[in-house]
């Protein structure tokens, strides 16, 4: 079954059609390398590091990506190195350095906290006393440029070396704090959203997204419908025919103009 697609409504625009959420991760992020003077291209081509930051906003979006990296992501420097001490499987080392140093972009860019990037405990307090004993940001920046630079070659190992994800793996080691910068600044001009929606934005918004998920759910509906006829007709099951005629009745809750009645049991 393909993935769910998220999306967006532009409430600058006029229309109230839904975007791919992938979109408006890229429109944030390219307003954002122009108004920092950031451009793309400056320094070296990366248009692809574009894209590969607009997909892994857009994966932080989808609770099913969460929970995939969670088993790869560590606290610690030496958590990490630890877990891959005896290891000589170039996948696994590349997919922890990757998904850590992917959590470290996006924790310190966009959530201003390195703690973000822990599913397990992000964003909880901690004692003033603890905080002296926790790396400082040059530290995690440093970090994030490291695990970037690990995956980089890693991905020379199971990729082939000029591979489009081994080329941007380097460049976001190399301009690690750059991307910084950028992310940052998308973070206060464009993703505090609650700041900038009014009430009757937030009902327009509630409402087509509303909408959306009710279409879902009734194509979804509509598909098994199809399905659970074929196969009654094949085998004349009851159980199947019961399901069917529960499912008509969902069906003509979402949309009344539906019609459908089973022939008569004999």
């Amino acid at each position: 079954m393909p993935a769910r697609e998220d999306y967006f409504v532009d409430l600058k625009g006029t229309s109230r059609d839904l975007k791919p959420t992938y979109h408006f991760m890229m429109k944030c992020l390219l307003y954002s390398r122009m108004e920092t003077g950031l451009v793309s291209n400056k320094d070296y081509y990366d248009e692809d590091v574009n894209v590969y930051i607009a997909h892994l906003l857009n994966s932080f979006i989808k609770p099913d990506y969460i929970e995939r990296a969670k088993g790869y992501l560590s606290k610690y420097d030496t958590e990490v190195f630890g877990r891959l001490a005896d290891s000589r499987d170039a996948r696994l080392k590349y997919t922890l350095y990757k998904t850590n140093a992917d959590f470290l972009l996006v924790s310190l860019g966009i959530f201003d906290n390195p703690a973000a990037g822990d599913p397990q405990g992000g964003g909880k307090l901690v004692s003033p006393e603890r905080r002296l004993f926790q790396p400082t940001e040059e530290a995690y920046v440093g970090r994030g440029k490291t695990y970037y630079r690990f995956a980089y070659t890693y991905s020379q190992q199971i990729h082939n070396p000029r591979a489009a994800i081994t080329e941007v793996l380097e460049k976001l080691s190399v301009g690690f704090e750059k991307y910084l910068r950028i992310l940052a600044h998308m973070r206060g001009e464009y993703l505090n959203l609650l700041d900038r929606l009014s009430g009757g934005d937030i009902y327009h918004l509630q409402r087509t997204v509303s909408e959306a998920d009710r279409n879902e759910d009734l194509h979804a509906k509509q598909d098994r419908f199809l399905d659970l006829y074929s196969e009654w007709k094949r085998s004349g099951d009851p159980e199947v025919r019961a399901e069917i005629e529960t499912l008509a009745s969902d069906i003509r809750a979402l949309d009344p103009s539906f019609t459908f009645e089973l022939p008569r049991e004999p």
